[in-house]
């Protein structure tokens, strides 16, 4: 069968070393889920709620955080604590554990994006003045549409969103054009006009369009600083008056602000897509602002090192569409 010793124990080499190679990658396996399930216990501080997070049973979740520590040779948990805490030798693990994952997902990912699939963790944040607005019209499509796309969303403030960005917290983002800075990606979805909500207890009621001049600044209700969309309305006014003001009511939602509006009698700015949750019988108060006033571009902002473009593209593309669908624009 074989021509020589020599032969043979070359063989036997190669077997050998295709049989060692597997069980490291097996072992490689087994070890990327032991450090999943090593995380989801850190973070949920108890094995049974990371059982849940995992859609494990907690028995096995268990036994595979327990193989890790005999494998390591160290406890890598506090199980007498509540909630679970590591270890000074966990706490160090954890830290490499996280760094192994994100490594092992980026592989995935990019090998899944160089086999032309739609397939990978997003984590997407959306600023407060679009997220009850928009998120409900797209997202219902794009999950059966590419159901391999893990999507993790979070509503952030604006300056939140940049600071995420930049730390790799999140993937990319649904903001008002312009305010994401250098070193992110911006693509411009749509446009998004501004409006006038008015107290029916103010003077400008009564008028059916408003300039920004008409305003007056003493009852101008704003969001809290960190959304841009605050910025945008405070520069459209000052650029208008050549003078600053102190807001004396901020709220971190335009729902709050407009029942403020309700109750006194002051003013908000509004953004277009939020016309349709205002009831019939208050359809009144919202003011067409007169030409000149400003409106905001809506767009995806994305770090530039991130790679899953077909992954933003059927973000875009399904946004779109969910906003051609409901009136050609908002």
């Amino acid at each position: 069968m074989y021509k020589n010793i020599g032969e043979r124990r070359k063989k036997l080499y190669h077997i050998d070393f295709f049989y060692t190679f597997a069980y490291r990658i097996r072992f490689a396996v087994m070890t990327i889920i032991q450090l999943e399930y090593l995380l989801a216990v850190a973070n949920c501080g108890s094995f049974s709620l990371a059982a849940e997070h995992c859609f494990v049973t907690q028995p096995s979740l268990s036994m595979q955080v327990k193989a890790l520590e005999e494998e390591l040779g160290v406890v890598l948990l506090d199980r007498s604590k509540k909630p679970v805490i590591p270890t000074e030798a966990g706490a160090v693990v954890l830290d490499r554990a996280r760094e192994t994952i994100k490594a092992y997902n980026a592989i995935r990912e990019v090998v899944s994006e160089l086999k032309g699939e739609t397939a990978g963790k997003m984590r997407l944040g959306v600023i407060p003045t679009i997220a009850p607005y928009l998120l409900h019209r797209f997202i219902p499509d794009f999950v059966k549409m590419y159901p391999k796309v893990e999507l993790e969303i979070r509503e952030m403030v604006t300056s939140d969103i940049v600071d995420a960005l930049r730390r790799d917290r999140i993937d990319a983002a649904i903001v008002a054009a312009g305010t994401c800075g250098d070193g992110i990606v911006e693509q411009e979805l749509f446009s998004d006009r501004f409006y006038l909500y008015v107290s029916p207890n103010n003077p400008l009621y009564e008028r059916t369009n408003v300039r920004i001049e008409d305003i007056d600044l003493k009852d101008l209700v704003l969001l809290s600083p960190g959304n841009c969309m605050r910025d945008q309305i405070i520069e459209l006014c000052q650029a208008r008056r050549g003078m600053t003001h102190h807001y004396s009511f901020e709220s971190g939602t335009l729902d709050t602000l407009m029942r403020i509006v309700d109750c006194t009698s002051c003013v908000t700015v509004i953004p277009e897509m939020a016309l349709d949750y205002i009831p019939a019988e208050r359809r009144r108060q919202v003011k067409t602002l007169a030409k000149g006033a400003t409106s905001r571009k809506i767009a995806v902002a994305i770090r530039r090192t991130y790679v899953k473009t077909s992954i933003v593209k059927a973000l875009t593309d399904t946004i779109i569409k969910a906003v051609v669908n409901k009136s050609g624009t908002f």
